[in-house]
């Protein structure tokens, strides 16, 4: 649904909270600037990372699998990875390598998990080892919990990012629970900010506030499904928001985004949510799109690759079906172009060489595909 502050005009709304309105029409598939190339299928992709030094990239399925998949087309299971909760959102996650990983070979991944009270996503470290006949995850250990756990499988959030501080970066989503975002004695609706192995770090806004609410670095998000670092070392996250209230958020320390309280959409009922305004105390976004996009992973692409690109912001649309561009700069972000890819794009990676990488969600005739994008010949 339309807000009132969306059609009478960006001009109110940029006085207001300064976030874009204006969206970029989807580009017809015959003017793409790439070519796609189907590199592998899989069964409900979620996440990939590149193994640096190797011809590998790891791959999660939502049931449960880690796979090794390696660029000439084959992919075999990773065995260790802890049982996941699989259903509705909930299943295996992200997956991302320690800053050190060619020394320490660390891995971790999120998942959603059942517990006392229903369901909530935690995080796990393990070590990958490539040196036998079958690839493993060793050591495995859960480092963090969403607390509590609640009923029902969405609204997971779960992607991981490190910093160029060395800290480990947690989006924990609402879990479709509202309130939550907004209570500091909760993890839920929250970036989170821990070290490497799942210590609160001293300097934390909250820190010696208890043990839930010393973890947090933001509050007041829905369910944010990408976080990135650009070239600068700040944070940026996109989050799927109500009706027509999709977001592109810079993350700032102790900030507060105000979801359930106000937000530039709607409930999906139809019940309105206030609009963010200029002094309501919270941080506004710096982009949001009506209609929505249904953003998927984020990425803040600084290859070579794609020159023109470089320190651009790309978003997997799932219900637009679209790789979504945004130019940064600094601490400003513009909508620049919306392909339409045909499938619902569960991730975006950068890929060693430069080329994007693309996971299909394989879902509403998304077939689950992983894609390379290379500039047009």
């Amino acid at each position: 649904m339309s807000k009132l502050s969306f059609l009478i005009g960006a001009s109110f709304l940029a006085a207001a909270c300064q976030p874009s309105v204006s969206d970029a029409a989807p580009t017809d598939n015959a003017s793409q600037p790439f070519d796609v190339t189907v590199m592998a299928d899989f069964e409900e992709p979620w996440a990939m990372t590149f193994v640096p030094g190797t011809p590998y990239a790891l791959v999660t399925e939502k049931k449960g699998k880690l796979k090794l998949w390696k660029k000439d087309g084959a992919a075999v299971d990773v065995t260790g990875v802890p049982a996941v909760a699989y259903g509705g959102q909930g299943g295996l996650g992200d997956v991302i390598l320690h800053p050190d990983f060619a020394n320490n070979k660390f891995v971790y991944i999120s998942f959603a998990e059942a517990g006392e009270g229903g369901f909530g996503a935690a995080v796990a470290r393990g070590k990958l080892d490539l040196s036998g006949n079958t690839p493993t995850l060793s050591d495995v250990q859960v480092i963090w919990r969403q607390e509590p756990k609640v009923s029902g499988q969405g609204h997971f959030g779960h992607r991981l990012a490190f910093g160029p501080d060395g800290m480990l970066y947690i989006s924990s989503g609402d879990r479709q629970k509202f309130d939550p975002a907004q209570d500091l004695n909760q993890n839920l609706g929250k970036i989170v900010r821990l070290t490497d192995g799942g210590m609160v770090p001293s300097d934390n806004p909250f820190y010696d506030q208890g043990r839930v609410k010393s973890q947090i670095w933001s509050y007041g998000h829905r369910n944010p499904l990408g976080i990135a670092f650009d070239a600068q070392g700040r944070l940026w996250n996109q989050e799927m928001g109500p009706a027509g209230g999709d977001e592109l958020n810079l993350v700032k320390k102790a900030a507060n985004y105000g979801y359930p309280t106000v937000s530039n959409g709607d409930h999906y009922d139809g019940r309105n949510i206030p609009d963010h305004a200029a002094g309501d105390g919270f941080e506004a976004p710096k982009l949001f799109w009506n209609p929505a996009i249904s953003p998927g992973g984020l990425m803040i692409y600084s290859g070579n690759m794609f020159k023109d690109w470089k320190g651009s912001a790309f978003i997997g649309g799932l219900g637009a079906k679209a790789l979504v561009r945004v130019k940064l700069d600094g601490e400003n972000a513009t909508k620049a172009d919306q392909w339409n890819m045909g499938a619902r794009i569960r991730e975006v990676e950068q890929g060693p060489d430069g080329a994007i990488w693309l996971l299909e969600d394989e879902r509403a005739g998304s077939q689950g595909r992983l894609l390379k994008l290379t500039p047009k010949k």
